[in-house]
Formats: structure tokens, C-alpha cells, sequence
């Protein structure tokens, strides 16, 4: 019974990652491409920047009760139900020749976008031991890595070679195979918890209050993965995607054996030294003047970053019921995307105005605050 319980992989496992792979494959198809498309159709770039903001703060907006929601109709469903709506948005973004009907279709993609990521969450989660939680979500994260690699060259060469109609082709299939999947998909059964909550209670507050911690250093993440580009070639580093580059290499590479160490070891025993790894990785970036410090700038970020997300889900997840981790998963993604989306927008302005230095020092700060806050919330929420 134990080596069963122990069993990381399996083929729903396997299942799950292609259908995550699928999901980021699709989105990061569509996210670096529609700007271009806005200005096509005579929208400003302020207007293009509003596309990905708009995306991330419906998502994060309404995470927290598509996640639940997702726990009382079946995640299967949910995924079913998100699949199709996304889909239609597909078909939308191909039709449409006005900016307005974009940017209103990109909200609505949000909010199914939310519940999409909280229900395959939350599902993928009944398929792991407790013994491997980090590690399995860490594994499990490397499809959406992955994804997000490689989308953006296939993108655009749709785009060049095709258009805007046959990107969304493109899209539009994949989330075909989204739905074809999740078809396939049995909903995992789960206990009822000793003590269910009240029917109208939707959001996992606990959970809220604690991923706060994640905005505060996930609002660097939005800065770097926003603006790293542009400060290497006002520095003069090349090539341009060195940061990004090395950030996803570090992740892939270390992410499986740190989040074995976070079973063994203890999530929270590894999630408070990422917080300081994160910080310092930021804190560096702003004096990097040479090639090698911006290197070592974007390997200390994504070490810390790469293992902060699995860890901080396996220790959360020790007191959150199966029937509510959809909720749970929800809470998370607010926070996660809110603070990305908030530290893509701020640092842009605060570039504009300060520089580049300042900008990524702000960023630092936040990251700062990360450590004490969690510390403080976690030793309220113990007592």
C-alpha cells in the first residue's frame, strides 16, 4: 500500500501535463501576437499593453470563485465548460476588425482562463501522493515551461507566413484538443471534509492571505519577464533574451530534485530560502552592468523562483480539504496573477520616469517584504 500510495507517475499523470502543455501552448500562441494585431487595426500601444493586463487581472479577479465553482460542478466539467468558451474567443479574436471587441473578448478569456487553471490544479493534485507534492507539481510545471518556450517562434512564424487568421486557426485547434482531452478525463473522487464549510462560502481566505505572499515577488516576475529584454540592450547585453533564457534553463533543470528536497526536507524549510534567493537575484539586477551579473542576476531569480510556487502549494495544501482545493487553487492564482500583472504596469511606468535601476530596485523591495510577511501571517494562522 505505501509504494502505491508513493507513485508519482502514472498515465492520468502524463495526461495531465499534455493537457497542460496544450493550455500554454495555445495562450502564449495568442499573447505575444495580439498586440501586434490591436496596432494592425489602428489600436495605440497603450491599447495593446491592455490586452495582457486585461487577461491577467480578470483571471485574478475571479480565480478565487471559479475555482470554487469548480469544486461544486466537477472540475472535468469546468475544464469542458472553459475549453469551449475559450474556443469561441478563438473564433472571436480571427472575426473581429475592432479593437473594443478584442479587449472585451480578452476579459472574458480571463475569467475562463481562471477557472481552467484552478480546476487542472486542483485535479492534478488528487493524482499525487502528499509524500510528493512539491516534487509532482514541480514535474507537472515543467509542461507549462515548456510551452511557454517554445510558443512564441511558432507564433510568429504562423503569423509571417499566414496571418492573424491562421494564428488563430492555430489557437483555435488547440483548444479543440483542450476539450478532447479533459473529455477524457474521470473526475477524481475526493473525502468530504470532517467539517464543510457553509454552501455559501466560496474563496479559501486562509489560503488568500497567505499567497499574498506569491504577489509580493511574482510583481518582479512580471518586471523581468516584461522589461529584462529592454534593459540588456540598454546595457549592451546580448543576446537580448539572456534573462528569459536562463531563468526557463535554471527552472527545467533544477525545479524536479528541489522539490524532491521540499518532500523530504519539509516545503516550508524550502520555501522560506527561495524568498531570499528571488530577492537577491533581483536586488542584483539593478548593478549589473556586465554580462556576467546579469547572468547571475537571472540564475539566483530563477532557482528561487523555479521551486517557490511547488513548495509553497505543498505546505498550504497540508490543511485544505480535497473538496476545496479548487478554491484553494483559485486564492493562489489571484494573487499570483495579480502580481504579475501589477509589476509588468508598474515597472513600465516607473522605467519611463526613473530608469531601469530604480524600476528593478522597487522590485526588489516588494520581493523583500515576502520573507516577514509569510512569517507573520503563517504564525498568526498557527495560533
Amino acid at each position: 500500500m505505501t509504494a502505491a500510495r508513493s507513485r508519482l507517475f502514472s498515465p492520468h499523470f502524463f495526461v495531465m501535463c499534455g493537457f497542460t502543455f496544450t493550455v500554454f501552448l495555445s495562450a502564449f500562441q495568442l499573447l505575444p501576437t495580439a498586440p501586434f494585431r490591436i496596432l494592425e487595426l489602428g489600436g495605440s500601444t497603450f491599447a495593446s499593453g491592455l490586452f495582457l493586463g486585461f487577461l491577467t487581472y480578470a483571471s485574478a479577479a475571479s480565480a478565487p470563485f471559479t475555482g470554487a465553482i469548480a469544486d461544486r460542478i466537477g472540475r472535468r466539467r469546468t475544464l469542458l465548460i472553459a475549453s469551449g468558451v475559450i474556443l469561441a474567443c478563438a473564433i472571436g479574436y480571427a472575426i473581429t476588425t475592432s479593437v473594443a471587441v478584442m479587449l472585451a473578448l480578452v476579459l472574458v478569456h480571463g475569467v475562463f482562463w481562471s477557472g481552467l487553471l484552478s480546476a487542472s490544479a486542483a485535479h492534478l493534485t488528487s493524482l499525487i501522493p502528499d509524500d510528493r507534492r512539491a516534487e509532482g507539481i514541480g514535474y507537472w510545471g515543467l509542461s507549462s515551461v515548456a510551452a511557454i518556450a517554445v510558443a512564441p517562434p511558432i507564433a510568429f512564424w504562423i503569423m509571417d507566413h499566414g496571418g492573424w487568421l491562421w494564428l488563430c486557426v492555430s489557437c483555435g485547434s488547440l483548444n479543440l484538443l483542450m476539450g478532447a482531452i479533459a473529455w477524457t478525463l474521470e473526475e477524481a473522487p475526493h473525502q468530504a471534509p470532517q467539517h464543510p464549510a457553509p454552501s455559501t462560502r466560496l474563496v479559501e481566505w486562509r489560503v488568500l492571505v497567505l499567497a499574498i505572499t506569491l504577489f509580493l515577488y511574482s510583481f518582479g516576475y512580471g518586471a523581468v519577464t516584461s522589461f529584462s529584454a529592454m534593459f540588456a540592450d540598454a546595457i549592451g547585453v546580448t543576446p537580448k533574451s539572456l534573462f528569459l533564457t536562463l531563468l526557463a534553463a535554471v527552472i527545467l533543470t533544477t525545479r524536479p530534485f528541489l522539490g524532491a528536497l521540499a518532500d523530504r526536507r519539509g516545503h516550508r524549510r524550502v520555501f522560506l530560502p527561495s524568498l531570499l534567493l528571488i530577492t537577491f537575484g533581483l536586488a542584483l539586477l539593478p548593478f549589473a552592468a556586465s554580462r556576467g551579473l546579469f547572468a547571475a542576476s537571472a540564475m539566483l531569480f530563477g532557482v528561487g523562483f523555479g521551486i517557490a510556487y511547488p513548495s509553497f502549494v505543498g505546505y498550504v495544501m497540508r490543511d485544505v480539504s480535497a473538496a476545496r482545493r479548487g478554491a484553494a487553487f483559485g486564492a493562489i492564482l489571484a494573487a499570483f496573477d495579480t502580481g504579475i500583472g501589477t509589476g509588468s504596469t508598474t515597472v513600465g511606468w516607473l522605467i519611463e520616469r526613473f530608469g531601469f535601476p530604480a524600476a528593478f530596485g522597487v522590485a526588489a523591495a516588494l520581493s523583500a517584504l515576502s520573507l516577514p510577511y509569510f512569517l507573520v501571517v503563517d504564525r498568526r494562522h498557527d495560533m
